[in-house]
């Protein structure tokens, strides 16, 4: 009888150790789907490299998704900038190829809104983009409607599509 071990999964909150990480996995993941940083999405933010202290401020949260010790993920939610303090925004939901399929980003989306909701958000935003097919079928699978125009102030210009829940 063939032994074959399972890949140890864990979910947690992001550390400073995480940082490098989940920024390489970030941009892994932008390279595949063609997400360049010149053209305003995630990729470009210039605050990729400290994720720890970006999700460290009130209201916000981050966790990673580790696969036998390995960073292969990750997603998290903070205050909308430049919006109306009870919006919040899905941020960053990334994940590599080896871990898609398995239910991951809809528990991380889950646990984010009910950080969101923990927070006295009202209504939760995000912005992404159509190359993004998998991501907008779950995102709307979550009761998120698309919306005709961008909230706050995300930076992010080249995301086309643009949703909004109700927590």
């Amino acid at each position: 009888m063939n032994n074959v071990a399972s890949p140890t999964l864990t979910v947690h909150r992001i550390t400073t150790a995480d940082n490098a990480a989940i920024a390489r996995v970030i941009r892994q993941v932008s390279a595949e789907y063609g997400l360049t940083a010149d053209k305003g999405y995630t990729v470009a933010d210039p605050n990729l490299d400290e994720l720890y202290q970006v999700y460290s401020q009130p209201g916000a949260a981050y966790w990673v998704v580790e696969q036998n010790g390995r960073v292969v993920g990750g997603g998290g939610v903070a205050p909308l900038s430049c919006s109306e303090p009870d919006i919040c925004e899905l941020q960053k939901m990334y994940f590599l190829p080896v871990i898609r399929g398995q239910g991951l980003a809809k528990k991380l989306a889950l646990m984010a809104l009910d950080h969101a909701r923990e927070q006295g958000f009202k209504r939760c935003y995000l912005e992404t983009t159509a190359f993004l097919r998998e991501a907008i079928a779950l995102y709307e699978r979550l009761g998120f409607e698309h919306i005709s125009e961008p909230l706050g102030c995300t930076g992010h210009v080249d995301c086309e599509v643009r949703m909004l829940k109700d927590l």
